[in-house]
């Protein structure tokens, strides 16, 4: 019986694991046909706040349009599937740990994994709706380039990687990242049984990785929120923070570069 029993819940792991890989493959595959927003995805770096504007350029942008609901969803979607596709992947591993602990405490074990999920991905639900009203009051004051969805002033994008430069150096992004890179101590002090508890537990954690990386998702505004290819990097260097063993030493390094860099745009 003990054989069999431990068969499912290898399968169930196994399963997780295909599903979560899964979830992010869609959401990179939405991401690269345009999110439905009617642009191309692999915007160029050019058309951002952080090279110099091209006068030319900016004379041919059309003008910004009031938002309408339906807009508003969209890009209230766009950003939702978009945290998906950068912050899973480095969420992976306290996911599937939970997995692996709930096999061995709860008899539900589905229903709990998938709340663990839900509640992580509800959190950046949240985030996506500040960053989508941020982005609405923006455009509204013509804040945002129109093609590239990215800043339209080389002040704004210095101030935002200067912003985010100094908040990774700083003692309360290491708070946040250290819950982040040591998922079996989260668990340990979080661990909650049942789908509710699992539902908090995912809730608490997805709470942590905003606090760690809400700064870096703000230089979507900065280098272009559809540029697929400022998305990856930005994407590269949350994995490592989380990830690799020197994780605050790249925090750190990624902190100092974006402040050199923002100090470089505002005297260049």
């Amino acid at each position: 019986m003990r054989p069999a029993v431990e068969a499912v819940l290898a399968r169930h792991r196994l399963w997780s694991a295909v599903a979560l890989a899964a979830l992010v493959l869609l959401a990179w595959g939405w991401l690269l046909t345009g999110a439905g927003m009617g642009m191309a995805p692999m915007a160029s770096l050019a058309l951002s706040g952080l090279t110099a504007p091209d006068p030319m350029m900016a004379m041919m942008m059309p003008a910004a349009a009031p938002w309408t609901a339906a807009q508003f969803a969209l890009t209230l979607a766009m950003w939702w599937v978009m945290m998906v596709a950068m912050m899973l992947p480095s969420a992976a591993p306290v996911m599937l740990l939970h997995a692996r602990a709930v096999s061995h405490r709860d008899a539900a074990v589905r229903p709990a994994t998938e709340a663990f999920l839900l509640g992580y991905l509800l959190v950046w639900g949240l985030f996506s709706l500040l960053a989508t009203t941020a982005q609405w009051r923006l455009d509204a004051t013509a804040s945002l380039s129109p093609m590239a969805m990215a800043a339209s002033s080389r002040g704004l994008a210095a101030a935002l990687l200067i912003a985010a430069g100094v908040y990774q150096i700083s003692p309360w992004k290491d708070a946040c990242l250290r819950q982040c890179r040591n998922p079996a101590r989260f668990l340990s002090r979080h661990y909650r049984p049942g789908w509710t508890g699992a539902l908090r537990m995912g809730t608490v954690h997805g709470a942590w990785c905003v606090g760690c990386c809400w700064m870096l998702m703000a230089l979507l505004f900065a280098g272009g929120i559809m540029n697929i290819a400022w998305i990856a990097l930005l994407t590269l260097l949350v994995a490592l923070e989380k990830l690799l063993p020197w994780g605050r030493a790249v925090s750190i390094a990624a902190g100092l570069g974006c402040i050199l860099w923002g100090w470089a745009i505002l005297v260049g």
